[in-house]
């Protein structure tokens, strides 16, 4: 029933590098680099000053950590629908709108009277993250030629990495000098600017016009995703049993699989189903999924065994959080330009089982570890996530049909936004229940104080990261078995 095949209209994607010369090739690759730098920078940056903007509006933890969960729950049910518009329409006008619907939304976020209205512009301006995000690898599959795709998609990695990286830095100078409307501020001029080198630089990729919009897909998805990831959430706060999350998460599910009925018995879906038969892409996703659960593990739980146990202030936290974006950003270029040339599933298996080392080494901290271990650990997960994220996005980008780039760039983007949504979720239900295990245990063998706070902590920390081993260790299976890149 799927129609999977290239219409008239997109047969010359394919030759879209073949036509560019190289120099155009960089402005274009430049062009997205900056994109995908956006939208977690705002995400990183906005971290920084979230107590700042809570004291601002009088608002409590639990109302202003809504502006990151709205954007970042936005951002992950609209991906897929991005993709597929990207597909249909030319992947160049949804990445402009992108930037355009993202710069108006950071005006609107900049001069918000509430936190009401605040979480919901940064809703809005998550509509032109998603865009940005979708669109991006689609644009540099399009762009590069077979044998440099692994080179210009490390470039897009380190851009992340970079932007991970500069976000708390960035924020926190603009928020101490210019206030916190300053983060907002800062991306209208770029916007503006890149809007406008995007319009005179990106190839027209063509697109599917005659093809109808799957509505009822793109609203059943976006249902799905949002019950999903929302009450994903809040498991850390409610619990796993509460049956409110419980509703929730079934409610998700059922829509998910409805979902796939309805893909699957209509001539123009949403999502080519078919896409999932190619272990390459479907095994490809997981292992994508995998490597960012075991990720955000660290991300979660790292500042505060910095902060409350080691009991250093923020920006010194934050140095120590520096080594593994930096190595990855150094790695991710590397590895990707390996693998144009040798088997990517060898290099990505390698880098989740670097990222598995660096986990374990993670798990035996102790409260007085030195500091040469901790930066040490680090580093190892640094190397093993550069190694992995870039040969796996090219084989995945690889191994579908011209005319399904946008979704499959969709797709590729909420296993990532999924993985951290759920890294998260599993991280801190692990950590929290075996933490307060633990300190109920250790109070009631005579322990007490920091000795006591010590104790658990440590504890509860090292069987997290020990969870976190297991699933990079199911990653480094899935990413060997997932075959090799026969389409490129």
């Amino acid at each position: 029933m799927n129609d999977s095949s290239p219409s008239p209209k997109a047969q010359p994607q394919g030759s879209i590098h073949e036509r560019l010369t190289r120099g155009r090739r960089r402005q274009i690759l430049l062009t997205v680099a900056i994109g995908t730098f956006m939208a977690p920078l705002d995400s990183s940056v906005v971290n920084i000053a979230l107590p700042t903007i809570g004291a601002h509006f009088d608002a409590t933890l639990a109302v202003v950590e809504w502006v990151i969960m709205a954007y970042l729950l936005m951002i992950s049910s609209l991906l897929l629908i991005f993709g597929r518009l990207g597909d249909l329409y030319g992947h160049k006008k949804i990445y402009i709108s992108g930037f355009v619907v993202f710069t108006i939304g950071s005006l609107m976020c900049a001069l918000a009277p509430s936190i009401t209205l605040l979480i919901l512009f940064r809703g809005f301006q998550a509509i032109g993250a998603g865009m940005l995000m979708a669109m991006g690898p689609a644009i540099i599959t399009d762009v590069a030629p077979p044998s440099e795709r692994g080179k210009f998609l490390g470039v897009i990695a380190v851009s992340v990495s970079i932007a991970l990286t500069a976000g708390p830095v960035v924020g926190g100078l603009l928020t101490d000098h210019f206030g916190w409307p300053s983060i907002f501020f800062i991306n209208i001029p770029i916007g503006i600017l890149v809007s406008i080198l995007a319009y005179r630089v990106l190839p027209d990729s063509g697109g599917r016009q005659a093809q109808p919009f799957d509505l009822k897909g793109a609203v059943t998805a976006f249902l799905a995703l949002a019950f999903i990831l929302i009450p994903l959430s809040y498991t850390e706060k409610l619990g796993w049993k509460n049956p409110y999350i419980l509703g929730a998460l079934a409610a998700g599910l059922g829509l998910l699989l409805f979902f796939i009925y309805l893909e699957s018995r209509i001539r123009h879906p949403m999502v080519d189903l078919t896409l999932f038969r190619n272990r390459l892409f479907s095994m490809g996703n997981l292992s994508a999924l995998l490597n960012y659960m075991a990720m955000f593990s660290v991300i979660l739980i790292m500042p505060f065994y910095l902060q409350q146990l080691r009991e250093l202030s923020p920006s010194q936290a934050g140095l120590f959080l520096i080594p593994t974006p930096l190595t990855t950003m150094i790695i991710a270029p590397l590895s990707g330009a390996v693998s144009d040339r040798v088997d990517t599933r060898y290099i990505s298996s390698l880098g989740m089982a670097v990222t598995t080392l660096g986990l374990w080494l993670l798990s035996g901290l102790k409260a007085d570890s030195p500091v040469s271990m901790i930066v040490a650990s680090m580093v190892v997960v640094g190397i093993g996530s550069g190694m992995f994220q870039t040969p796996n996005n090219s084989a995945i980008m690889g191994a579908v049909p011209v005319n399904r780039r946008g979704i499959a760039s969709g797709m590729l983007a909420i296993m990532r936004n999924l993985g951290m949504v759920l890294g998260v979720a599993v991280s801190g239900a692990i950590f929290s229940s075996r933490r307060a295990y633990l300190t109920e245990l250790f109070a009631s063998q005579g322990l007490a104080g920091l000795e006591l706070k010590s104790q658990a902590f440590t504890g509860a920390m090292n069987i997290t990261f020990m969870a976190g081993v297991v699933i990079a260790g199911i990653g480094i299976v899935t990413s060997l078995i997932r075959g090799c890149a026969a389409a490129k």
